[in-house]
């Protein structure tokens, strides 16, 4: 199981490397497969359709929307037009229920627009930050910010880990892991902005951007992470999915980092020249 789940790691660090340093209509059908992938397994963890059935009209408008969604946020720059593509989507999931009604309960169709939202409109703002003024070096702190703080979370937990953070959610989660992989995340955050972007944004100091940006991604990453947790707790799945080898799912892969990329991409536009 460990080689497995670090050879799937080497692989998705070398998908990242090639997608966000190209950037462009490639992340953008990179984020879009991975949002199809998220919105189906959210969907089938939350029960909008019946267990064995693949995909159903209810999720099939669901995923035209996410199509929508991209396209305009690939091809365009309307903030507007891709709001509008949301309410849109959540419109057309009502006419389903509408017309087919009493086929799906209203709670299938709450899910559906929620896991619209949830997955694959949070994850589009990888690409909105890759496409801000320096964003080929901002984006990296959406994962910078999640992925070391996890892993720094989990050291101090394991070393000095007393109180419990979340005891019924998550019991093995403490108090001091969670301070620990936030302090970790603004260290690493602070010496990638000193080392590496400093010099290249010379009308800015960059070193307390970054350490600020990537402190509260790794707040919101902790939230991402035991929301998605929440979520299989409350449908008693241990993975959304399986398309990870030794990771699961894209939603068990990703489940902060969809909670940090908006973070990121605000704070970016507030504090960045």
């Amino acid at each position: 199981m460990f080689f497995t789940r670090l050879l799937s790691s080497v692989v998705l660090v070398v998908i990242a490397l090639v997608t966000l340093l190209g950037g462009g209509y490639l992340l953008a059908a990179v984020l879009l497969f991975i949002s199809f992938v998220a919105y189906h397994e959210l969907s089938k963890a939350c029960g909008i359709h019946a267990d064995g059935q693949k995909v159903n009209i209810l999720e099939a408008t669901g995923m035209a929307g996410i199509a929508a969604y991209y396209g305009l946020v690939a091809f365009t720059d309307s903030q507007e037009a891709q709001m509008l593509a949301v309410l849109l989507t959540m419109i057309a999931l009502m006419v389903v229920y509408v017309f087919t009604f009493p086929k799906y309960q209203s709670f299938q169709v709450m899910t559906a627009f929620f896991s619209f939202v949830y997955g694959p409109v949070m994850f589009s703002f990888i690409y909105k930050t890759r496409e801000l003024r320096y964003g080929i070096y901002l984006v990296w702190m959406i994962f910078i910010s999640s992925w070391v703080c996890d892993s720094c979370a989990y050291l101090t937990g394991i070393l000095i880990g007393r109180h419990k953070l979340t005891p019924k959610l998550s019991p093995k989660k403490s108090v001091e892991g969670a301070i620990g992989g936030v302090a970790g995340s603004v260290l690493i955050g602070a010496v990638y902005g000193y080392f590496i972007v400093e010099r290249l944004v010379p009308e800015q100091e960059i070193t307390w951007v970054f350490a600020v940006i990537s402190g509260a991604g790794a707040v919101i990453s902790q939230i991402g992470d035991l929301a998605a947790s929440a979520i299989k707790r409350n449908h008693n799945i241990k993975d959304y999915g399986h398309l990870i080898p030794g990771h699961g799912g894209i939603m068990d892969r990703f489940d902060s980092v969809i909670f940090t990329a908006p973070m990121i991409y605000g704070l970016a536009l507030l504090l960045m020249k």
